[in-house]
């Protein structure tokens, strides 16, 4: 009596597992298609450049289009690295050389800022603190103006000062927040006993802050350089010596060289050229990324 009474129980209990089963894969599979369409029309755009980088110009002006190249160009890359009337070299170098001037400035100074506003008291720290973050909500067209006619009083123009310089004072209202609000879950214990052992503020943060917070730290040279990379306003706006020029300027450059026709293969070949160092740079280091902005949104 007592097995025969104890099977519903049992194929019920099975009955449910298989039913809860069922639910949690049609969940997960519709999470996943989700991210699969997400990641197409993120990812399409990328794939559409790569692919019109490998094409003839012949190819491209072909009627119906064809999304995969008939027959790979890779000349293409050489060609346009190369063209005439352009100097991508150079203008790589450029790039390179703000962002090895700039970053060293955004990660001392910001840190520095925020390890003011995250252990130091001093009188209105949070209404400072709330100016900092109201400066995000700047737009950069308002300061231009004004930084224009400073940095001609300087005699900064056709330099690339108006973008290195401004980068050690401060370095940045976001990387502050990212910085300070990371600092904030670091322990105090740690710097009560280091003030116990005669450490100043600086050798704590430098001793201290600066090793702990490594992906935070991270986080915001990724942003530096990505915004760097990019950035068209600023150089079109100070830079007028084509030698000059940057790589984004050098794009734009590279659109007008062509006297009648505009040679989208070859446009396509260094844009994809220019978009593979920010994609190889977040492939290696997409870790510190997320780790450095969760644990920055902890605490407030």
């Amino acid at each position: 009596m007592t097995s025969i009474a104890a099977a519903p129980t049992t194929i019920n209990s099975s009955q449910i597992k298989a039913a809860r089963r069922r639910q949690e894969f049609v969940s997960k599979g519709f999470i996943y298609a989700l991210l699969v369409v997400g990641t197409s029309v993120f990812v399409l755009p990328l794939i559409l450049m790569v692919s019109t980088s490998l094409k003839s110009y012949t190819e491209i002006n072909r009627y119906p289009p064809t999304f995969l190249p008939n027959q790979l160009v890779p000349t293409n890359y050489q060609e346009a690295w190369t063209y005439k009337n352009t100097d991508f070299p150079r203008w790589t170098m450029n790039t390179v050389f703000i962002i090895v001037a700039t970053l060293p400035g955004v990660i001392v100074t910001s840190s520095l800022c925020a390890y003011g506003f995250a252990r130091l008291k001093f009188p209105g720290r949070n209404i400072w603190f709330l100016l900092v973050l109201a400066s995000i909500m700047l737009p950069p067209q308002v300061t231009l103006i004004p930084l224009y006619i400073l940095f001609q009083k300087l005699g900064w123009l056709n330099t690339f000062a108006p973008l290195i310089v401004p980068a050690w004072f401060g370095g940045g209202a976001l990387n502050i927040f990212l910085l300070r609000q990371f600092f904030m879950q670091i322990p105090r214990d740690l710097d009560e006993a280091a003030i116990i052992d005669g450490a100043s503020h600086l050798r704590i943060w430098w001793s201290i802050y600066v090793p702990l917070s490594r992906p935070a730290m991270i986080s915001v040279a990724l942003l530096t350089v990505l915004g760097i990379w990019n950035d068209f306003l600023g150089p079109f706006i100070y830079l007028t010596d084509p030698d000059n020029y940057t790589l984004s300027l050098g794009l734009n450059v590279f659109r007008n060289v062509f006297p009648s026709i505009v040679r989208n293969d070859l446009v396509m070949a260094i844009s994809s050229l220019m978009v593979l160092p920010m994609v190889l740079m977040f492939l290696f280091a997409q870790r510190y990324i997320v780790q450095g902005f969760v644990t920055s949104g902890l605490k407030g």
